[in-house]
């Protein structure tokens, strides 16, 4: 377009509406004046298309994803599409000048990395994968102020705890559920790819660590003998120069319990530690966004309820200036290069095939 970016609000596009991650996705950047210029998926009647569709019933739908993946009008694309689907999306819209933002897994393998990297290399355009267990929690990104502050020293280890619940009391009851893709290994990438790219973005992150290796990794399905496919349980130790990581993902999160899951963070530096709680405090404090920090004068909780998110608006600032604010390019692609790894790696356990 003609229009400088300066005089226009960012325009994008959404493709591929298989996960809800995208209606925070799609509200981030709406939420940062930008203009939602079109909706495409590959199946329409699926639950989130539907939800998307009722959410923004104004929006127009593209007949095919490659019309908005090839619009030159469009500047930026969205994707919550099935895993497997998210890599070629992303190569697309990268290759015909597009910014993207894919939910976590940004892709399930090596070889759809390396596509991402060259992309975006001849391009010019940046890939971003939404961390959302990081970017969207007011908690998590308080304890990065506090850690860049130094108020525990450094960062020597970091616990990363992903527990999740399959469905609601209707679905394990044998009501509707999970989409079939949902228990299929070659279409999820498999937990590790899958969830564990959350902890292992916190782990890079907190500990300031450019790079790291897989020391060890496991993945196992316990539970669903009638889908061998599917993986429950997943378990990795990472280890940097001067930091080590521990990681716990699962598919057990009860249904006692009031929200998704208990998802706990504990980083621990050299004069203190802090424990995130990010979603519930058991028994405790009401709702989420729990930090707790230790350190050699003090133990407090801190109110993390008015700590700003910077994702979305250093997103636009991203695409409007060709900067990496929101997360380094180099980042991204090593928290997907050690989960695809760890994930291929993995020892197998239980039902898992």
């Amino acid at each position: 377009m003609s229009t400088s970016l300066e005089d226009r609000p960012v325009r994008f596009a959404a493709v591929g509406l298989d996960h809800a991650h995208a209606f925070g996705q799609i509200a981030g950047l709406l939420a940062q004046g930008c203009e939602l210029v079109g909706l495409a998926t590959d199946d329409r009647d699926a639950a989130i298309a539907r939800g998307v569709a009722e959410r923004w019933p104004d929006v127009p739908w593209a007949e095919h994803p490659d019309q908005l993946l090839t619009d030159p009008s469009v500047d930026l694309i969205v994707t919550a599409a099935v895993p497997d689907r998210r890599g070629p999306i992303a190569v697309t819209a990268l290759r015909n000048g597009k910014d993207v933002v894919a939910d976590k897994p940004g892709c399930i393998s090596l070889e759809q990395l390396d596509e991402v990297e060259k992309a975006v290399a001849e391009s010019g355009r940046f890939w971003s994968v939404t961390f959302s267990e990081r970017f969207e929690v007011r908690c998590a990104v308080k304890a990065g102020e506090l850690v860049q502050a130094g108020r525990i020293g450094q960062v020597v280890q970091t616990i990363g705890l992903g527990p999740h619940r399959e469905g609601d009391r209707a679905h394990l009851a044998g009501g509707a559920g999970r989409p079939a893709w949902f228990y299929d290994r070659v279409r999820t990438g498999g937990i590790l790819t899958d969830i564990a790219s959350h902890q292992i973005d916190q782990f890079l992150f907190y500990t300031g660590s450019e790079t790291a290796e897989v020391v060890a990794s496991t993945v196992a399905n316990y539970t669903h003998e009638d889908s061998p496919r599917m993986q429950d349980f997943g378990e990795l130790t990472l280890a940097a120069e001067r930091a080590h990581g521990y990681v716990r993902v699962d598919w057990y999160t009860p249904q006692g319990l009031p929200t998704w899951g208990d998802g706990r963070t504990t980083i621990l530096g050299t004069e203190g530690f802090i424990e995130l709680r990010k979603y519930v405090d058991l028994a405790g404090r009401e709702g989420g966004d729990h930090l707790f920090l230790v350190d050699g004068s003090t133990t407090e909780r801190i109110d993390c309820s008015d700590v700003e998110l910077p994702y979305y608006p250093a997103l636009v600032h991203d695409v409007r200036h060709r900067t990496e604010t929101a997360c380094p390019q180099r980042h991204t692609f090593e928290v997907m290069r050690l989960a695809i790894t760890a994930q291929q790696n993995a020892t197998l356990k239980g039902f898992a095939a």
